[in-house]
């Protein structure tokens, strides 16, 4: 499917809370955290604000709103997290982006969100917002 095709059959949900993307060098209780990630020389957390007394944090950037965009078509849309990524970019903005199987994420700056939600909009996502 062509990204034009699937941008407005991709919906985008802001959700609840504020997080954080947090390294740390130990992880006692995953279950509470949104994402983990380890590999050879680190372990990333994204997790809820409130969660960062949990972790012996080694580093913390933050505060940061999270989009999740459930892709219409999920392997298959060359281009989507680009598009993405352009659309936040040409407002002079920046994200971090983090995948999972079907689903794909941005964490944008809270003071930055109404900014990217317009840009968004403007570029022909249907934004939601979590409960």
């Amino acid at each position: 499917m062509d990204v034009k095709e699937a941008i407005p059959k991709s919906i985008a949900t802001v959700m609840k809370g504020i997080y954080v993307y947090v390294k740390t060098d130990k992880l006692e209780k995953p279950d509470i955290h949104f994402m983990v990630s380890k590999d050879k020389d680190e372990i990333t957390v994204v997790t809820e604000k409130a969660n960062v007394e949990k972790l012996n944090a080694l580093e913390i950037v933050g505060d940061y709103k999270l989009i999740e965009f459930k892709p219409a078509v999920p392997f298959q849309t060359v281009g989507f997290l680009a598009k993405i990524a352009e659309v936040i970019a040409n407002q002079g903005m920046n994200i971090l982006i983090v995948s999972t199987f079907s689903k794909d994420y941005i964490m944008i700056k809270e003071e930055l969100l109404e900014k990217g939600i317009q840009a968004l909009k403007n570029t022909g996502f249907p934004i939601e917002y979590e409960g």
